[in-house]
């Protein structure tokens, strides 16, 4: 589990394809506290570390994760959201995010708005249900809150600090975002639905 609260931007450094796709990241984090199976999330993909070094870890990424999120568009150079998983009793600032990515959504707009820049995005047709005005969502890894929702498009926010210190600073139009939507419409949506 985690919160959407990214804790370093790493970058890639290299990917080999093997049966799956070995992807090495470049981190600040120590990593000599970074287990092997620990998990950690990547722009928004709940991966397990498989490798490690100074300054870098590896995960394997599979054909389903491949297809069904951004990874399968990185390359080396290719900046990364991190988050370790949550431990008993860290703050969680953001909201619950399992890092199961749902789909791929597609900024539509990028406008400055103040100090903050403001992105218009388009979700996939079968997760536009489960996306509310005032409601979470994680793009990319980060916790985010819905501005408004008109129809398949839903709007954000993002302060000078989420800039700084996320990939979303650099969005633009036309780029594929990772879109986990909030697990409690997941479920509530679930128990609505007629037998």
């Amino acid at each position: 589990m985690f919160t959407g609260i990214i804790t370093d931007l790493g970058r890639v450094r290299g990917i080999r394809a093997n049966g799956d796709t070995r992807i090495e990241i470049e981190t600040r984090y120590d990593t000599e506290t970074l287990d092997i199976g620990a998990s950690v999330c990547c722009s928004g993909a709940c991966m397990t570390v498989i490798d490690k070094g100074a300054g870098w870890f590896a995960v394997s990424a599979s054909g389903e994760t491949l297809a069904r999120t951004t990874l399968g568009r990185w390359e080396e150079g290719t900046a990364v959201n991190l988050e370790r998983s949550l431990k008993a009793g860290d703050e969680l600032g953001g909201h619950i995010v399992s890092g199961h990515v749902d789909g791929v959504a597609r900024v539509l707009e990028r406008t400055p708005e103040g100090d903050s820049l403001r992105l218009v995005l388009e979700a996939p047709t079968s997760l536009r249900r489960y996306i509310a005005a005032k409601g979470s969502v994680t793009i990319d890894g980060v916790s985010l809150t819905v501005n408004e929702v008109n129809g398949p498009r839903f709007g954000i926010n993002l302060i000078p600090h989420t800039q700084e210190v996320t990939t979303l600073g650099e969005a633009a139009p036309k780029d594929a975002v990772n879109l986990e939507i909030d697990m409690l419409a997941r479920y509530v949506a679930r128990l609505l639905e007629k037998e």
